[in-house]
């Protein structure tokens, strides 16, 4: 039986990135809490709605108004109220947290796109509209024991991964040289830099964590593969003489994360 699955998975830059699959004992333990919680705002939810729906009756009743059928309307507003956020708990957190509800941020796993970038709208909510039928008699639970990439139904149609947290999330995580923090700081005078997207920024974080691991042959030519790519989305004329292809890349992380720190 295997303990850690991992999976290669190649980028539309050429970039190789390996993940190791969350599994389903981590899975189910970020479900059971995410549950937890949401159960929390159900609850929440159905006490005012109760309270709400309770005083409305009662102002009806005491107008002599009639009401037979609004019991019946309160109750389906509340079920679609619910479903929404039961659906909107998850679409809302991945799109946060970039894959991550409070469950999975606590059991350290995330929703990756089949290509290794981070989920989109459209893949968050189709997973989570899927969910009920993957608690279904535990089809899910069965699908991730059995398949080889440990996908769930949900996962299968949105075409997710969930993978363990394994990459650093800080900057220290990333040796930068003094050259590359140099041109980091004139960076945002020289090119377009919100021209680079958050999947962008994604990939060149992604190489320069991995880097220390690569063949130097495949090293240098994603690097400059990734350079390449890079300067033509930030406008920039060429590299300024004197750097490295590593050290551009280093300057665009750094000058990006000064820009927009929350990546």
């Amino acid at each position: 039986m295997r303990l850690f699955n991992r999976v290669k998975l190649l980028t539309p830059e050429s970039v190789e990135l390996e993940f190791t699959l969350a599994g389903i004992g981590s899975r189910a333990l970020a479900l059971s809490l995410d549950y937890t919680f949401l159960l929390l705002c159900l609850l929440l939810f159905w006490t005012v709605w109760g309270i709400i729906s309770n005083q409305v009756l009662n102002y009806l009743e005491n107008t002599g108004a009639a009401y037979q059928s609004l019991p019946i309307w309160l109750g389906a507003i509340a079920l679609l109220v619910s479903f929404a956020i039961f659906v909107g708990y998850f679409v809302f957190f991945e799109m946060l947290w970039q894959g991550q509800t409070p469950g999975k941020r606590l059991t350290k796993i995330r929703v990756i796109r089949d290509n290794g970038r981070p989920i989109r709208m459209s893949q968050a909510t189709l997973r989570a509209l899927l969910r009920p039928l993957d608690d279904f008699f535990f089809t899910g639970a069965f699908l991730i024991f059995f398949g080889k990439r440990e996908k769930r139904l949900g996962d299968w149609v949105a075409g997710t991964l969930v993978v363990q947290e394994e990459r650093p999330q800080s900057r220290s995580g990333i040796l930068v040289s003094p050259e590359a923090k140099r041109l980091a700081a004139d960076l945002p005078q020289m090119t377009q830099l919100t021209q680079l997207l958050p999947d962008d920024f994604a990939v060149i974080r992604e190489y320069l964590q991995r880097r220390g691991f690569m063949d130097a042959k495949a090293k240098s030519e994603l690097s400059l593969n990734l350079a390449r790519q890079t300067r033509a989305i930030v406008q920039l004329a060429e590299i300024p003489p004197g750097l490295t292809s590593d050290q551009f890349l280093e300057a665009v992380y750094l000058a990006y994360q000064e820009q927009f720190p929350t990546y």
